[in-house]
Formats: C-alpha cells, structure tokens, sequence
C-alpha cells in the first residue's frame, strides 16, 4: 500500500491515495452494493409474487365458488355462465406459478384479469379485489 505524501514540512503533510486504493474501494463498494441489490431483489420479488399469488387464488377460489353454485342450474343463459368460468379456470390452472422468468407473466396475467372481469360482469358481481392493508373484498 503505497501512499504519496504532499507538503513541504512533516506539519503541512496531506495524505494522498494512490489509485490502488480507488480501485480496492470501488470493488468493494460494487461488492457491497451487488449483495444490498441481490437481497433488495429477492425481498420485491417475494413481495411482488405473493401479491399475485393472492390475486389469482382469489380469482381460482371465485370462478370454483360461482361454478359449484351453478351447476344445478342448466339453462343456456347459465351454461354461458358456466363456460366462461371453466375458461377462467382453465387460464389460472395453466399459469406458470413456479416460473418467474416465463416471458408472457405479465401477458398471460393481464388475459386472466380480464376473463375475470368478463365473468364477473356475465354474473352481474362486482368484483374489488385489494392486496395490502386493505383486505380482499368482493361486493354484491
């Protein structure tokens, strides 16, 4: 570790780095940061998954509900009803959960959301789905 000394007497010295230690400490900052970026990462996506595993579970445990309740009924406005929901079924059972680099998430996600919606508005059901503080709610 070498250090450059600037200054006429021992009393007006100054310290001066050497580039070496510019570059051990941008090592270990990057170091340092790449470790805060990684748990930082790990701690969103968690957070991010289990917001959407909420959202489509809700969705799942719904379109189940409404299926069960109408079975028993098999009139043709119904039946529409009830293929609508085993496509919303379908969609979610389809979804990739364990596959967070799945190239259409963000696609395949939007298209579930909006079959839900779909249904929803076939069943007259209005729907408000919040993740958080606020607790999942649907409203009749």
């Amino acid at each position: 570790h070498r250090i450059n000394w600037v200054g006429k007497d021992l009393h007006d010295h100054q310290v001066k780095p050497a580039p070496w230690f510019h570059g051990e400490g941008y090592q270990e900052g990057y170091a340092e940061g790449s470790h805060v970026g990684v748990v930082e990462g790990r701690r969103y996506g968690s957070l991010l998954g289990a917001k959407i595993g909420s959202e489509i579970g809700f969705c799942l445990g719904f379109a189940l509900t409404w299926q069960c309740l109408l079975q028993k009924c098999t009139d043709e406005k119904n039946n529409k009803k009830i293929r609508a929901l085993d496509s919303l079924i379908r969609m979610i059972r389809k979804f990739p959960y364990e596959d967070p680099t799945y190239d259409k998430l963000q696609e395949d996600l939007e298209k579930i959301r909006g079959k839900f919606k779909q249904v929803c508005s076939m069943l007259n059901v209005q729907s408000d789905f919040r993740i958080g503080t606020e607790s999942s709610s649907l409203t009749f």
